[in-house]
């Protein structure tokens, strides 16, 4: 089950929104939440419901040992290392397996004679095995107490509106919320405002891009080059607003039930410089690096070497955790080469541009990173870059005709890939009109990503690697 069908909207969104706020207990109110994420993880794969039980198990017993061991700083730190061996093994082994064996076959060609496993990729996986690790470490860093009540921890890791699509949430920023939260009307009403908006992103902007983006990466030999970099484009804002659309409507989600989720997305296109963009793009996740792998390894406080060297293990890293294959590797280590030398000597040439240069430069590595994430195939990955600069023609007919065909909802998401329509509906901020224009916005989203979706429009899915 996904945020952006008529089953989730209008059924289980529905029911578990009116069981919630039936029952007044706190406690109760936390088990309704319980109960609605495993049914709403276990769907569309009830097996892996299992795998996350153990997970949550697992880890609210490592934090209690950890909490009730405090001074015994060996076994303390013994069990926070026991727990993220535990936690990536789980993480290896259903998303891994097939990556590894793949790769071993290339090397050594004697072991062509096994078959490769096939393990489904648990939906979410990812997210909520960080979610956990993190966890068990903010509790040995004291940065958070142990969560003694099971129901409580398990609301934490499975909760429906983060489970498969993030933002990736730390313990400690919820922990008060999971005990303590107080509901109310502005509260909810605003979730359901940004959740309308998310929505909005997903099905009437992300989707139509993604069907641009099949077209023109099918014909990607011939689309002559600005035809490919119209698609790579359309491609980009398809990630873009798939990925915030899923973020805004899991933080609205949160609003309604009294959780505030921080950011994952702050207008990632107007970035003047690859380290500005990753500031701006999916923040939870480039948060979780460097609080739990950046800074342990000493961040840069050990030279500029071993800065460097920090960089690129995080961001082989990062690319891993995107999916299992070598382009993810090609994608991680792209982004560690342009950041490092931005550290280095870069950042500092790039400011001295004038701003519409600096953004073309960001603009520029964007689209070269669309392309390394897509193509999972280095032969088709290949042929694409020399689509976007070499070809016998600037743009074929067939691509030309898509092009202006979706040229009225490229412009769109050009324009919402920015702040001005934000800025300029906050200029308005008080207005007794603006309530009123809220409530046509939220009802506008709603009515035309329902029409979409009832008309059975495209509408991919493209977490399943996460």
């Amino acid at each position: 089950m996904v945020f952006s069908t008529l089953l989730f909207i209008f059924i289980f969104l529905v029911a578990v929104i009116g069981v919630y706020y039936l029952i007044p207990n706190r406690t109760y109110r936390n088990v309704v939440l319980l109960v609605f994420s495993i049914a709403f993880y276990g769907w569309g794969e009830p097996l892996y419901v299992f795998l996350m039980l153990f997970s949550i198990l697992m880890n609210y017993v490592f934090g209690l040992i950890i909490e009730n061991n405090r001074g015994k700083e060996k076994k303390c730190k013994a069990v926070v290392v026991i727990s993220v061996v535990i936690n990536l093994l789980l993480l290896a082994i259903f998303k891994y397996t097939g990556f590894v064996v793949t790769t071993l076959k290339s090397i050594f060609p004697f072991l062509n004679s096994f078959a490769t496993p096939v393990i489904p990729l648990p939906i979410g996986i990812s997210f909520y095995t960080f979610q956990a690790m993190s966890y068990v470490i903010d509790v040995y860093r004291r940065d958070a107490q142990a969560q003694r009540n099971p129901l409580y921890f398990g609301t934490y890791v499975a909760l429906f509106p983060q489970l498969i699509a993030g933002p990736i949430v730390r313990y400690k920023d919820i922990a008060a919320a999971l005990t303590e939260r107080r509901e109310s009307i502005a509260q909810f009403s605003s979730g359901i405002k940004i959740f309308a908006v998310g929505l909005a992103k997903k099905v009437l902007i992300a989707n139509q891009m993604a069907v641009l983006w099949k077209e023109l990466s099918i014909t990607a030999a011939t689309n002559g080059v600005l035809g490919s970099w119209i698609g790579i484009i359309a491609y980009g804002f398809q990630l873009y607003f798939d990925f915030c659309g899923y973020s805004e409507m899991a933080i609205g989600l949160g609003r309604m039930f009294g959780f505030e989720f921080l950011k994952n997305f702050d207008y990632p296109f107007i970035a003047k410089s690859v380290t500005e963009f990753w500031r701006r793009w999916h923040i939870s996740l480039g948060t979780w690096f460097r609080e739990y792998v950046y800074f342990p390894l000493g961040g840069n406080k050990k030279g500029k070497a071993r800065q460097i060297l920090n960089i690129a293990i995080v961001w082989v890293l990062t690319g891993l955790w995107h999916g299992a294959n070598w382009n993810y590797v090609l994608w991680g280590a792209y982004f560690a080469v342009w950041l490092c030398l931005e550290k280095l000597f870069l950042l500092k040439w790039v400011k001295k541009l004038p701003n519409w240069l600096q953004h073309i430069y960001a603009l520029f590595h964007m689209n070269m990173c669309w392309v390394l994430f897509y193509f999972t195939n280095m032969e088709q990955l290949g042929a694409f870059f020399v689509s976007m600069f070499s070809g016998t023609c600037v743009i074929s007919h067939e691509a030309l005709v898509y092009s202006l065909a979706y040229l009225p909802i490229l412009i769109i998401a050009a324009i919402a890939a920015t702040p001005l329509m934000k800025n300029l509906y906050d200029r308005f901020e008080g207005k007794n009109w603006r309530n009123w224009a809220d409530i046509v916005l939220v009802l506008l989203s709603l009515l035309l990503s329902t029409a979409s979706l009832v008309a059975g429009g495209y509408n991919p899915f493209i977490y399943f690697q996460f």
